[in-house]
């Protein structure tokens, strides 16, 4: 199955969008040894988003300057997601040797592309917050007091 991106802009049916989405289901449900659905939920967290943001933004970092950059993730947990963003292939480690050995982390191909994909999305939940905001206002009114 090749990949594609729908953008508003190509102007497809709401028809087609719904087939297009149903085959990417597919593709997840015949994920037999859950490879693409642990990609999916590990790039989608926000520990994730955040470095393969920051390492597309600021470019190969140190350990230390992406935790720097990312505000509120413990060194364990950005060791974690290291790790596994490149176990996936989305981010590459890069060690030197010298007098002061140090290791640096950049976005692989796969990364930046994930990145690329990700922007409208993230441009989409910004444009929409208020949206969301007033929906949850409505919702949580409508609710008992001891379900809120």
């Amino acid at each position: 199955m090749g990949t594609r991106v729908i953008l508003p802009s190509d102007n497809l049916r709401r028809e087609d969008i719904l087939q297009y989405s149903q085959t990417v289901c597919d593709g997840l449900r015949d994920d037999d040894d859950g490879l693409r659905r642990e990609v999916l939920a590990h790039a989608g967290s926000r520990w994730s988003l955040g470095v393969i943001h920051t390492l597309g933004v600021y470019g190969q970092l140190r350990h230390a300057e992406i935790g720097r950059r990312m505000h509120g993730i413990t060194q364990r947990m950005l060791t974690r997601t290291l790790r596994h963003l490149e176990r996936d292939g989305l981010v590459v480690r890069r060690e030197f040797d010298e007098v002061v050995p140090h290791v640096e982390y950049a976005l692989s191909d796969s990364g930046y592309e994930l990145l690329v994909r990700m922007v409208p999305l993230w441009t989409w939940i910004v444009e929409n917050v208020s949206s969301f905001r007033s929906a949850r206002e409505r919702f949580d009114r409508k609710l008992p007091r001891d379900e809120a």
